[in-house]
């Protein structure tokens, strides 16, 4: 079936199945920056924006998205070119295979809350996983990016 949706401002007509996730079909188009991780809806590694909202694709299914807007990282790559440097400084980067979705949440949150305090931000990224840090450089990293102090 055919799908029309826009990708980073671009109108694009996509072909899925009725049961694929939307991961897939982004995946299969080139998008590869959306991670598959658990499959589950867990981890987070496959976050984009769905009409700028931060939905996790491969739990969506592909015929949602008929008619509205995708973000991938792609799309936001000055912010995250921005946010991304907070990372390096505070050492919070790593593997960086978590990072497209960790940063598509962390950009959300920058447009959704203002003035967030550190429970707000912990409460919002808390479907984020990365097996690589303890996750206090990435705290120190957000707080950081957010000016919250």
């Amino acid at each position: 079936m055919k799908i029309n949706v826009i990708i980073n401002n671009q109108p694009t007509e996509l072909e899925t199945l009725y049961d694929e996730f939307l991961a897939d079909t982004l995946r299969r188009y080139g998008f590869l920056s959306v991670k598959k991780g658990c499959d589950t809806g867990s981890c987070g590694l496959c976050t984009v924006w769905l009409d700028d909202k931060p939905v996790l694709s491969c739990s969506t299914l592909s015929v949602r998205a008929n008619g509205k807007n995708i973000t991938t990282i792609e799309g936001v790559q000055e912010e995250a070119n921005e946010f991304a440097y907070f990372l390096v400084n505070e050492g919070a980067e790593q593997c960086g295979f978590c990072s497209p979705g960790f940063i598509m949440t962390v950009l959300a949150l920058k447009r959704e809350m203002e003035n967030p305090t550190e429970e707000d931000i912990i409460h919002y990224l808390t479907g984020n996983l990365c097996r690589c840090t303890g996750y206090l450089g990435q705290l120190r990293a957000v707080k950081k990016y957010l000016g919250v102090e």
